[in-house]
């Protein structure tokens, strides 16, 4: 039974991840858009759901957006493992910028409370956990690019026209590291999901040098992106040691026009 929360907390944080891309005016997820996910794990087909939204912030006067992952556990599993999660990352919508991750929720074990707050005028990043105080601690940021979040850059792939075979270099910030990954192209697959049959183009993110969390252990990230006009990202998979978890889209919001 533990294993199907450790799946859906896996993915609450990956749709968070802050990952590093040349700066541009973010148009990845706009505002009013929103995805719905629906997460199975083996035989619970609906163990959890996640919603990510955009939502323009206009705070001072400047011109954000707040993308915000929010995860909690669904039905039977719910009944033995009540899981909820935000996490909110605020992003400089002309430059692309990343400025901070927000984290707040709760499981059976302890609260959740932390913030990842970035000085690109310092080049690090500052992570402040309020639960775990020794986890705190400063992050310097590579060189190469501004950050942005992870499922923002997955579902910017749809404008990257990307081929079986091709691939994009970028580095992600899971936790209170940094991974350098590759998103590579692998294929075309017709998937099934709440909201039909796709033809889809398969990406599989990989750390092709010194692995480590969770690409040591064997774990394997898969997104499939609709090869219509939306090209959404209609399926995500997560591959651990203890089973596989999969989201499927359930529904969708077009942004705000």
């Amino acid at each position: 039974m533990g294993d199907v929360s450790k799946a859906v907390k896996h993915f609450s944080l990956l749709l968070c991840l802050p990952s590093l891309a040349l700066a541009a005016p973010f148009v990845a997820i706009k505002d009013g858009e929103s995805f719905t996910y629906k997460v199975g794990f083996g035989i619970f087909m609906h163990a959890g759901e996640i919603v990510v939204t955009g939502q323009n912030d206009a705070t001072a006067g400047h011109d954000f957006i707040d993308i915000t992952a929010t995860t909690s556990t669904r039905g039977f599993v719910r009944g033995f493992y009540p899981y909820d999660n935000s996490a909110v990352a605020l992003i400089d919508r002309p430059t692309g910028r990343l400025l901070s991750v927000k984290e707040t929720g709760s499981d059976p074990k302890r609260a959740i409370d932390s913030e990842f707050l970035i000085d690109y005028a310092k080049r690090h990043g500052t992570y402040s956990d309020r639960v775990r105080a020794e986890r705190s601690l400063e992050i310097p940021l590579p060189e190469g690019g501004d950050p942005i979040d992870l499922i923002s850059a997955l579902v910017q792939t749809r404008d990257w026209n990307l081929k079986p075979g091709e691939k994009r270099d970028v580095v992600v910030q899971f936790a209170r590291d940094f991974y350098a990954i590759s998103i590579q192209a692998e294929g075309y697959e017709q998937v099934h999901t709440p909201m039909g049959e796709y033809k889809t183009l398969v990406l599989v993110p990989r750390m092709e040098k010194d692995p480590k969390g969770l690409f040591k252990k064997g774990g394997q990230i898969k997104v499939w992106i609709a090869q219509d006009g939306s090209r959404l990202p209609v399926k995500m998979q997560l591959k651990l040691n203890f089973g596989t978890a999969s989201l499927s889209l359930s529904s969708y919001k077009a942004p705000v026009k």
